[in-house]
């Protein structure tokens, strides 16, 4: 999952109930979040919580 910055503790608190484990967080690259949107409010990506 993708999220911004105020979004960040909610897309891990989704992750974490839906696969009861800690997700990987990683910040998004320069080049990786001009075109990568929120998955929460459509807001530009800094994150991915996941896999």
């Amino acid at each position: 999952m993708y999220c911004c910055e105020e979004h960040i503790e909610l897309a891990i608190d989704m992750y974490v109930d839906e696969k009861e484990t800690a997700p990987e967080i990683e910040k998004i690259d320069g080049v990786g979040k001009l075109s990568t949107r929120c998955q929460i409010c459509e807001r530009p990506a800094i994150y991915a919580v996941g896999e």
